[in-house]
């Protein structure tokens, strides 16, 4: 015999341009401009309510008091370096991603990295909500018509970005390159236009009246002001969570992409509150501050409608940031066993279709209950993401301290620095926030942290159970086994009882046709057609009480299998040719198929029968 060695341009042609993507390389992946569209805009969007944040707490002081905007925006500015060089440092000791995860597991051990877990997981979700939610309200100070359907609004760009995400990040990418320069051209262009005006152009919105101070400039207001204003610096993590979305060399590329996302903010909020110190601006009814800031610069004409419009693009995209995240942070807690081991799986497209799914579900569901408020979603989503940065700062200073490499003094001192400095916000904003939802995190972190454990602990019996990772014992050999028993359950003499036979006749076992008998007229007429097609094997009869067909072979099999004997049923079941033809078939044999499988020890198997 002659073997023939296939060349390669006779392999088979993947249908799905995706799917032949992924397999040339990472030719199609990101780079970093497209690391910085698609995972970016998450951090470089919060400048929206950042330094408004900022403001809110600061005017309890009055209205002077915004002018301390300015000093709180350096003190997190400080910080943003702080975390865009430790993350830095993140990607490259951690290339396959995970960000406050994968440190926390290498370096903090597992409680630590349980609870890294869940706060990426907290951060993820509610940083779909929070963008989609701000862009609503940011749409509604344009446009005062659409302020009564936000949570309709927040849901069709949720389902939008959703599709997008299914066709892959690399495409999605392309799709965020026009939004994402479009937003940081407006944002830069109300700083420069607002900076050279010796006063606003436009005032818009209602004047609240006169602000009466409640407290005084000191310490503990200072610290609220950082606190609340750290929310600007959400998102900052996840180009480290994503480094195997990069094109190689990733590292390098995801490393440029994290300093250009930290220039870019740090800029922005920076001169925003400049801007703010500047013209003095104060909260005011049914507009957001960045619309003021808008409207001081450009007036109330076209260029107003477009820097409103690009702000509530780069919101609702900026949800974009946790699909490229959390897929990838579920397939590493799939892989430890911390999470549904589905969620590890790529679909014929390459993304990890599960992740993307899951993420959408469960953000729709946040919006739901809220009704798209985003002050409802700001104090568990400030506090959520300062618990990555904390551990992940923490688990640095171990991680150099115990790898004591060059320069490995400087390193931990930095990280230290950042980790003290994220803690304290994160606390502050616990204490401040408790009450207006913080509390929350109270019983959602500790019950994803127990969800991780049992999952993991339950893999771990089913490995035990499985003998995975060990030989297992040979299985005994009898002298003279029994046949297994095959049983066909028959409803009709037709091509489908037939196909089942010849099936069955070449599995080389003991056939036996089955039908229960539920009606005594169809029973009959069944037995009168069998014995005239006569097709060498016995019809047996089951009586049926009860008129359950599930029940009465449920029994049958249970019966046969009761004294070890091998039993497998064969369910032969019509497969239509067009989607809205198969609810018009008798689901009967994927009922039987589950009843079957969940009550006995029978082999099941399925055999389509297919309609052109």
């Amino acid at each position: 015999m002659v073997e023939t060695v296939r060349s390669e341009s006779q392999e088979p042609r993947i249908v799905d341009r995706r799917m032949r993507r992924h397999q040339r390389g990472d030719k199609y992946r990101l780079t970093a401009i497209g690391g910085l569209a698609a995972l970016s805009l998450d951090a470089l969007s919060s400048v929206a309510y950042g330094p408004e944040a900022i403001v809110l707490v600061l005017i309890a002081a009055g209205a002077a008091a915004v002018s301390w905007t300015l000093p709180v925006s350096l003190a997190i500015a400080a910080l943003l370096l702080v975390l865009v060089v430790s993350y830095r440092q993140v990607i490259a000791v951690h290339p396959d991603g995970g960000g406050s995860y994968a440190v926390a597991k290498k370096d903090l051990g597992r409680s630590a990295s349980l609870l890294a877990a869940a706060g990426l997981v907290i951060d993820y979700v509610l940083t779909v909500a929070v963008s989609l939610a701000a862009g609503a309200a940011s749409l509604a100070s344009a446009f005062p018509v659409l302020a009564d359907h936000l949570l309709l609004i927040t849901l069709i760009g949720l389902a939008v970005l959703t599709v997008i995400n299914l066709v892959g990040v690399a495409e999605s990418a392309k799709v965020l390159v026009g939004p994402t320069l479009l937003f940081i051209v407006a944002i830069f262009a109300v700083i420069v236009v607002g900076l050279a005006r010796p006063e606003p152009v436009a005032v818009i919105g209602v004047d609240r009246g006169p602000i009466v101070p409640i407290d005084a400039i000191g310490i503990v207001l200072l610290l609220k002001a950082f606190s609340a204003g750290c929310s600007a610096l959400t998102g900052v993590e996840a180009i480290a969570n994503a480094v195997p979305a990069f094109r190689t060399p990733a590292v390098q590329r995801a490393q440029r992409t994290e300093v250009g996302l930290g220039v870019l903010l740090c800029g922005m909020l920076l001169g925003l509150a400049v801007l703010i110190r500047r013209h003095h601006t104060v909260p005011r009814e049914d507009v957001t501050l960045l619309a003021q800031l808008s409207a001081a610069a450009f007036g109330t004409g076209w260029p107003f409608y477009v820097t409103n419009l690009a702000v509530t693009l780069a919101l609702c995209l900026a949800a974009n940031t946790s699909f490229g995240g959390l897929p990838v942070l579920l397939s590493l807690l799939a892989k430890d066993h911390r999470v549904a081991h589905l969620f590890a799986l790529r679909s014929e497209r390459p993304v990890f279709r599960y992740g993307v799914g899951a993420l959408a579900v469960v953000a729709a569901t946040v919006l739901i209950i809220v009704d798209a408020e985003t002050h409802r979603l700001l104090p568990v989503y400030a506090v959520g993401v300062f618990i990555g940065f904390t551990i992940s700062q923490t688990g640095l200073v171990r991680h150099w301290r115990t790898q004591r490499g060059t320069g490995w003094i400087a390193r931990a001192a930095l990280n230290g620095f950042g980790a003290i400095l994220t803690a304290v916000a994160a606390v502050v904003l616990l204490a401040e926030k408790f009450t207006e939802g913080a509390w929350l995190l109270v019983i959602i972190v500790p019950a994803l942290i127990i969800l991780f454990a049992r999952t993991e602990s339950y893999y771990g019996s089913v490995a035990e159970q499985l003998s995975l990772g060990r030989i297992p014992a040979l299985p005994p050999q009898s002298p003279d086994p029994e046949p297994m028993l095959i049983v066909i359950p028959v409803v009709a003499v037709s091509e489908v009882a037939a196909r089942a036979l010849r099936t069955a006749q070449a599995m080389n076992g003991e056939i036996v046709a089955v039908a229960a008998e539920i009606d005594s007229a169809s029973i009959r007429r069944l037995s009168r057609q069998w014995k005239e097609w006569d097709p060498g094997v016995p019809l047996t009869v089951l009586p049926c009480p009860h008129r359950s067909l599930v029940t009465t072979l449920v029994g049958y099999v249970r019966n046969q299998t009761r004294y070890g004997r091998q039993v497998m049923v064969l369910l032969a079941q019509v497969e239509a040719h067009r989607w809205w033809q198969r609810p018009l078939h008798n689901p009967r044999g994927p009922v039987l198929a589950a009843a079957l499988r969940a009550r006995t020890d029978a082999v099941i198997a399925t055999l389509a029968v297919r309609l052109d």
